[in-house]
């Protein structure tokens, strides 16, 4: 197995003609991107939960405006899709009205918490000494532990001014033990180093070159979202939620500058979402800090939060439905909350279809908690202990999830109550998502007659058979590649292991039908590359807490055992549903990363369990307990320098070595996957834009690179190139004659664009690059 080596360092300094072709970002594009970010902001401000007692209330609301920012960012590109209108001052208008509404609604609901102000101040009541007040909620674990009473040390209120905010953060860091402050410091650290790679390295993930960019090149082109004829399904054929917010920076900027923004802000979402998953589940603000402190040193987290690639955007949607589901566990569920659950899951189903099988799972769970709690208030009185702030049970408090959609004011979430109303909050999640992921699908069976597209995208990623034998073979493949490590003798042995017992049971382990395309089973995982990278530690921590979770959840907390148990039922189950209908493939790893995110808060609730009872019980059996808890910290620390690693020498990204951000010029920067390739495009580009070619045709294999003909085709005036398809795998999009375009431009394969050249033509081939000019040109 050979990979990617970056080319020699050098200066980060562009030639002349690299400037003149690379996209440039106005003064005006910058603060035209800002207005979203500013309007999220906004509307977590007027998304505060209006009652008290919220588990994490203020990344509650974080995602509760991110999910209304992102549903109306898709639903922006479908309208003014429609309407032919993709152009940047459509949206720039967008944009600057729903900033002022959120502005609107922020000024409403900060004028509507000052007046009722007094009556939000929740009574003292009884805590744990020094139990940390997290978002408004007390620490149950913690306060466990400590075991001493006494008043609440914060008003807990619905709105917190920024000052109280800081306040609190500064408190919290104040009465942090040292431990604490190193996860925490630890987790800051590596995401501020992933926003400075995101901003300084250019998009170079090997599948954006090939269509997750150029289908927003195409959009801008066009002025709609109407498919063309390519040679590359994927452009139309995979779900475009991620590429719709590259298409918001494309046309807000001019160019592809913060692409990796996208990526990154997902994974934050991810750390937060997570973090307050584990609250839910009774995790301490320890416990939280190790969720996401494991989260954080993932290597492909931390790879991926700088990339252009898709799957922490997608796992940032399946956590946002699982912290609403949670919500309500215990609760009834407020309408405003079944919206968002709708939201959450139209999003994953337009970002990345896979991840509805985690989806799936999350909305079944919520919907037996609901039809229990219907059941059960049927015959009990309802009393004012249903909306009651000074409930006993911190994420019974929690769960109750009042409207996102309300700008302010202090009334309480409407319940969805009986059996019908549950049913019909069921169909409204259907409906909501149905709205956000409804005109793609629309799009995709009007061209290929079926909603998952055409027979070739249908066969080759989903498994194709579905006997015990062949999906138990899956799942063993799938493992092996998610926990390889650099140890050869460790990796042949398994593989060897899997590949005997796979004959054994009467399973080709090389079977097309359980495997992707022409790949051969095993492949080394363990290298920190962005689309393939294993996660060993993370997945063991994970393994350790679903099994605690599930045989004795009361290890980790007594109060808590019945949802930790029902929710480590649902990470197994999307698992179990990904390895039977998702084939092995070599970069499987990144395909998984979105139940690698839900099931990390497991990780973290037992890794403070852990740590809590060898403090608490220091004399019985101290030294199995010792030798637990140095392993664990061994695992953490040894978690800590992947993370770094990752981060530093990563590919095709990194701080420091051949290939640098620092180091190395924008143009190569874009061809670290293949640097061979950066002078032959620029060859060819240089040839057809010296013959004055207006009409330009692509000549293209399914996974040949389209995107540097984007940016190395510009119009003078920055105008997108006139770049037409003369193949076409769509039956209905015929391609362009070749006699109709001025000059030919190839990828890949000599002898195709041979086969397309009229006669008298003068084809020019590099390697991997060529072109064709008409005589006299």
């Amino acid at each position: 197995m050979t990979f990617d080596v970056p080319p020699p360092s050098g200066r980060r300094v562009a030639s002349a003609d690299e400037w003149c072709l690379l996209p440039a970002m106005s003064a005006a594009g910058s603060l035209l991107a800002a207005v979203p970010a500013a309007g999220a902001l906004l509307l977590t401000v007027a998304m505060r939960p209006r009652e008290v007692g919220a588990v994490a209330p203020l990344r509650l609301a974080v995602v509760r405006a991110v999910l209304l920012t992102g549903v109306y960012a898709v639903l922006v590109v479908d309208l003014l899709g429609a309407l032919h209108a993709l152009t940047r001052p459509a949206f720039a208008a967008a944009w600057l009205l729903f900033l002022a509404a959120a502005a609107t609604a922020a000024g409403l609901r900060q004028r509507r918490a000052t007046r009722t102000a007094p009556t939000l101040t929740a009574a003292p009541r009884p805590v744990p000494v020094g139990a940390v007040v997290s978002g408004g909620s007390a620490d149950p674990p913690a306060a466990a532990e400590r075991g001493a009473t006494g008043p609440d040390p914060t008003p807990t209120r619905a709105v917190r001014a920024p000052s109280g905010l800081l306040a609190v953060a500064l408190d919290a860091w104040r009465t942090a033990g040292r431990g604490e402050r190193l996860l925490a410091g630890a987790i800051g650290g590596l995401v501020l180093l992933e926003l400075l790679v995101a901003l300084l390295a250019e998009p170079n993930n090997f599948d954006s070159q090939t269509y997750h960019l150029p289908k927003v090149e195409h959009w801008v082109a066009q002025g709609d979202l109407d498919f063309w004829p390519t040679a590359i399904h994927r452009q139309v054929t995979i779900p475009p939620g991620a590429e719709y917010f590259l298409l918001h920076l494309r046309l807000l900027t001019g160019g592809d500058h913060l692409y990796n923004l996208v990526q990154w802000a997902a994974g934050l979402l991810c750390l937060l979402v997570a973090a307050r998953i584990t609250a839910q589940l009774g995790g301490s603000r320890r416990a939280q800090l190790l969720t996401a402190f494991v989260l954080a040193t993932t290597p492909m987290v931390v790879l991926q939060a700088t990339s252009t690639q898709t799957d922490l955007v997608c796992a940032a949607w399946v956590t946002c439905a699982a912290t609403l589901v949670l919500d309500g566990l215990r609760r009834r569920t407020g309408w405003g909350t079944v919206l968002g659950l709708g939201a959450a899951t139209g999003l994953t189903a337009v970002t990345k279809t896979s991840g509805l099988i985690a989806v799936g799972p999350l909305l079944l769970l919520w919907g037996l908690a609901q039809l229990r709690l219907a059941l059960t208030a049927s015959t009990a009185t309802p009393g004012p202990t249903a909306t009651s702030t000074a409930s006993p049970d911190p994420t019974a408090a929690g769960a109750a999830s009042p409207d996102p959609t309300a700008a302010g004011g202090d009334r309480r979430p409407r319940p969805v109550g009986g059996l019908a109303r549950t049913v019909g909050a069921s169909v409204l999640i259907l409906l909501v998502a149905a709205v956000v992921v409804g005109p793609f699908l629309a799009r995709v069976t009007a061209e290929f007659g079926h909603p998952l597209g055409p027979p070739r995208l249908r066969e080759s990623i989903p498994m194709e058979r579905h006997d015990p034998q062949s999906i138990l073979v899956n799942a063993l493949r799938i493992g092996h590649t998610a926990f390889d490590t650099p140890l050869a003798p460790l990796r042949r042995a398994g593989a060897e292991a899997i590949i005997d017992g796979a004959g054994a049971i009467g399973v080709d382990p090389q079977d097309r039908a359980i495997t992707f395309g022409r790949e051969i089973f095993p492949e080394p995982a363990w290298y920190p590359d962005e689309d393939r990278v294993a996660f060993p530690l993370t997945g063991a921590l994970v393994l350790i807490g679903a099994v605690v979770a599930l045989a004795r959840p009361r290890r980790i907390d007594p109060e808590q055992a019945g949802p930790l148990r029902a929710y480590a039922v649902v990470v197994l189950a999307a698992v179990l549903l990904h390895t039977s209908m998702i084939k092995w493939q070599p970069w499987g790893n990144r395909l998984i990363l979105y139940a690698v995110v839900l099931a990390v808060p497991l990780a973290g609730l037992w890794l403070d369990a852990l740590f809590r009872r060898r403090r608490a019980n220091p004399g019985r059996s101290g030294a199995r307990r010792s030798v637990a808890t140095l392993t664990a910290v061994t695992v953490l620390a040894t978690s800590a320098l992947a993370g770094v690693l990752a981060l530093s020498y990563g590919f095709p990204r990194r701080l420091v070595g051949a290939g640098s951000v620092f180091t190395t010029s924008d143009w190569d920067t874009r061809f670290l996957r293949r640097p061979q390739w950066a002078d032959e495009f620029r060859w060819a580009a240089t040839a057809v834009r010296d013959s004055g070619a207006r009409r330009i045709g692509l000549v293209q294999q399914n996974d040949n690179w389209e995107y540097p003909w984007w940016l190395l085709l510009r119009q003078p005036d920055g105008g997108s190139p006139d770049l037409v398809a003369l193949q076409s795998v769509l039956p209905e999009r015929p391609p362009a004659d070749p006699a109709s375009v001025d000059a030919i431009v190839c990828t890949g394969s000599r002898p195709a664009c041979t086969k397309l050249v009229p006669a008298g033509w003068r084809l020019e081939f590099r390697g991997y690059v060529g072109y064709a000019l008409p005589p006299g040109r």
